[in-house]
C-alpha cells in the first residue's frame, strides 16, 4: 500500500557484504526482515513476485563503474522503481582465522572487483600471496574462515560476522572509492520533493533517427534538467542497439522535468521511468539552475501561456 513502510526486505547476499551494511542504513530495515539473495536477479525476481516488499543492489562503484547485471534489471522484466539510494564509503581490510603475518599469506581470497581495488597494496604487502577471485566479498570471508584459503579481502563486517582476525585495515588503493546502491520496490507513487532530488530513467533512442541521441540530450538540457549520469548497456536485440540509462537532477513532480519526460516521451521509441527519489550526501551541492530555468520560472510562463489562452492579454 502507498506510504506503507516496508518491512521484507530482500539484498544481495550472501551476510556480511557491502550490500547489508547499506541496508542496515535504511532506517525501516533496523525493524524489517532481512534476507539475502544470491544475485541480483534473485533479489529483483523476489520483490517482483511479492515475497519481499524492498530490494536493495549495488548500481555502481566509482572505481569499478556500472553494474551491468542491475541495469539489464531495470530495462527488462516487470517495471521497478528506485525509492533512496544510498553510498557507502568501499573501506576493506585483509583478514584472516588467526592472527599471522603478511609474510606467511600465501594465498587471498576476493572479489575480483575487491581485488582490483586491492592490487597494488597486495602486491607491495604481500607479494608472495596468489589472488584468488570469489563470487562476493562474503564468500571470501567464509573461505579464510575455513581454512580454504590463508586470509580474505573483505568488507570488516565479514570479518566481524565470520570471526576473522584483521590484519590490515583500509588497504583499498584509492582510499575514497564509494559504492552507489539502490532501494527498489514495485511501481508506487514517488517518494515527495525534496529539493535535492534525481530522477533514473532507461530511455530507448529510435536507431532509424540521425541524432537521436543528441536529441535526448536536447530535451534535458533546454529545460535546465542537470543529467548526472548516462550509461548504455546492449538491448539483447542485435548488435549495436543500445538502451540509454540516464541520472537527472531533479524529481518528476517538477516542472522542468515533467516538460523534459515529455519531450522524451515524444521523440523516443520507449521510456522506462525508474524512479524519483532524494540524493544521497556526497559531499556537494547540486548546480543551481541558469536564470529562467528554475521550477518557479517554468510555472510563471506557464500561467502567462494560460492567461494569452483565456484572451487576457493582447
Amino acid at each position: 500500500m502507498p506510504g506503507v513502510p516496508p518491512t521484507r526486505f530482500v539484498y544481495l547476499g550472501p551476510e556480511g557484504t557491502f550490500s547489508e551494511q547499506a541496508l542496515k542504513t535504511v532506517p525501516a530495515a533496523d525493524q524489517g526482515i532481512l534476507t539475502p539473495a544470491r544475485s541480483v536477479p534473485e533479489a529483483l525476481d523476489a520483490l517482483r513476485s511479492g515475497e519481499a516488499d524492498a530490494a536493495l543492489v549495488p548500481l555502481e562503484n566509482s572505481i569499478g563503474g556500472q553494474v551491468g547485471v542491475t541495469l539489464d534489471e531495470f530495462a527488462n522484466g516487470d517495471p521497478l522503481v528506485i525509492t533512496r539510494e544510498v553510498v557507502l564509503p568501499v573501506q576493506f581490510v585483509l583478514a584472516a582465522r588467526e592472527d599471522r603475518s603478511l609474510d606467511s599469506v600465501r594465498s587471498v581470497a576476493a572479489h575480483p572487483q575487491a581485488g582490483a581495488q586491492c592490487r597494488k597494496w597486495l602486491r607491495d604487502h604481500a607479494p608472495q600471496a596468489t589472488v584468488v577471485d570469489v563470487l562476493s566479498n562474503a564468500a571470501a570471508a567464509i573461505g579464510a574462515a575455513e581454512g580454504e584459503f590463508d586470509a580474505a579481502v573483505c568488507a570488516e563486517i565479514s570479518a566481524d560476522r565470520y570471526k576473522l582476525h584483521v590484519l590490515a585495515k583500509d588497504i583499498a588503493d584509492n582510499p575514497g572509492a564509494m559504492t552507489r546502491f539502490a532501494l527498489v520496490s514495485r511501481p508506487g507513487p514517488p517518494p515527495s520533493p525534496t529539493g535535492d532530488d534525481l530522477t533514473t530513467l532507461a530511455v530507448y533512442i529510435s536507431h532509424d533517427r540521425v541524432g537521436a541521441l543528441l536529441a535526448v540530450l536536447t530535451e534535458l538540457a533546454v529545460r535546465g534538467v542537470n543529467l548526472t549520469r548516462i550509461e548504455s548497456r546492449p538491448t539483447g536485440e542485435r548488435l549495436g542497439r543500445y538502451v540509454f540509462f540516464l541520472d537527472c537532477g531533479g524529481h518528476v513532480a517538477d516542472a522542468q522535468m515533467g516538460e523534459a519526460l515529455q519531450g522524451l516521451r515524444r521523440i523516443c521509441a520507449d521510456v522506462r521511468f525508474l524512479g524519483s527519489y532524494p540524493r544521497a550526501a556526497r559531499g556537494d551541492a547540486p548546480p543551481r539552475p541558469a536564470p529562467g530555468l528554475a521550477d518557479d520560472d517554468f510555472a510563471d510562463a506557464a500561467a502567462w501561456l494560460a492567461r494569452l489562452r483565456a484572451g487576457e492579454l493582447a
